[in-house]
């Protein structure tokens, strides 16, 4: 199967590129905007070739269709204000179509706008193959079957800060920075502040790391996925405190009229952190979902799953979802077409071999309330 990775030396793209190289039966190219083609040599000595396209060029659907790709993955964000022209490129291509957005209002409206051409392509497009809603909402169903109602929903990533961030990946959480997202609380939708809501988050094997809220797919996606479910929330929680507190003060400014426009500073921001702030931060990264829930015959429990990502390895964690799902293309597994959002589509003990492959760890635990 032919794959096409556009952003594919990026930071999650070469990730993604990397590992489905050594797959057997796939041919992995990158797509970039760099002129030229050729092959690409990654620093763990792998090669693979290269395609100059812009997703934002006049030409990028007959480009992509003169490529003949069987299967795209989009990895080229910030996806917050992107359309759904790569998506809408890969149906027109006839390939099927996997990206790694966490942008609230792209992946909630994804079906709504690529749907019907995936269909009449024969084709399965699918929006959110990453951290969330992809592996969180593998997680939240894991749970669910346990329970005989979900009552809340609490997602936590908290990266290392010396793991590889990504400019792009940088932009994307700065573009909500006192902007108002709507949350679901109390069987309500409530208005929240993007990196306000500053709590203490306890992680097994780490140091308490404080956390702020955060606008993503999962939180316009799980009420209806969940019925019952009377509050859904996220936190981003980084390792320095400075670092919050800094964004916590552009929020705040934002919020009483004075915006300051950060993203726009994140490349400037990403540099001066790997020259100052690394030093004073770790390698391990961790990530939490837990869920509070009525069992049969009454009573609640509380279910807590916490995965932690040494030596850099983090950044392998918003990649898996597009791995699995683009193996199990490649076998035939997934028979799908359509367009929706990653949920449901892959069970949490699917990750497990990922997990082990970048020495990964998981756990969960249960407690009666």
């Amino acid at each position: 199967m032919r794959v096409i990775v556009i952003g594919g030396l990026g930071n999650y793209g070469a990730r993604i590129c990397q590992r489905l190289s050594k797959v057997s039966g796939l041919t992995v190219i990158a797509a970039c905007r760099r002129p030229g083609a050729g092959t690409h040599t990654f620093a763990s000595g792998q090669t693979v070739s290269t395609l100059a396209i812009d997703i934002n060029s006049a030409d990028f659907e007959t480009r992509l269709v003169q490529a003949a790709p069987r299967l795209v993955i989009h990895c080229a964000g910030p996806f917050q204000g992107q359309d759904y022209r790569v998506a809408l490129a890969s149906c027109a291509a006839g390939a099927h179509y996997l990206d790694l957005a966490d942008g609230r209002d792209f992946v909630a409206n994804f079906a709504a706008h690529v749907d019907a051409p995936a269909k009449a392509a024969g084709v399965l497009a699918v929006s959110g193959a990453s951290s969330v809603p992809g592996l969180s909402s593998a997680v939240v169903d894991h749970f669910a079957k346990k329970l005989l109602r979900l009552d809340s929903i609490s997602t936590v990533i908290a990266p290392g800060q010396q793991a590889a961030r990504g400019v792009a990946t940088i932009s994307a959480v700065f573009s909500y920075a006192g902007t108002a997202f709507a949350r679901w609380n109390n069987a309500a939708w409530v208005s929240q502040y993007g990196w306000q809501d500053i709590r203490r988050f306890r992680f097994s094997g780490l140091s308490p790391r404080w956390g702020a809220a955060c606008d993503v797919p999962d939180l316009a996606l799980f009420p209806d996925r969940y019925p019952g479910v009377r509050d859904v929330e996220f936190h981003a929680a980084l390792e320095l405190r400075i670092q919050h507190v800094a964004l916590w003060l552009a929020a705040l400014t934002s919020r009483i009229g004075l915006p300051m426009p950060i993203n726009r500073w994140a490349a400037r921001l990403d540099a001066i952190s790997n020259r100052i702030l690394d030093r004073f931060g770790s390698d391990v990264g961790a990530m939490k979902v837990q869920v509070i829930g009525s069992l049969v015959g009454g009573g609640q429990r509380r279910l807590t799953w916490q995965l932690t990502a040494p030596s850099g390895n983090g950044p392998e964690i918003p990649c898996m979802a597009s791995v699995l799902l683009a193996c199990k293309l490649a076998d035939g597994e997934l028979s799908l077409t359509g367009a929706l959002p990653c949920m449901g589509l892959l069970k949490l003990e699917e990750f497990d071999a990922e997990f082990q492959r970048w020495d990964i760890t998981s756990d969960i635990t249960e407690e009666i309330l």
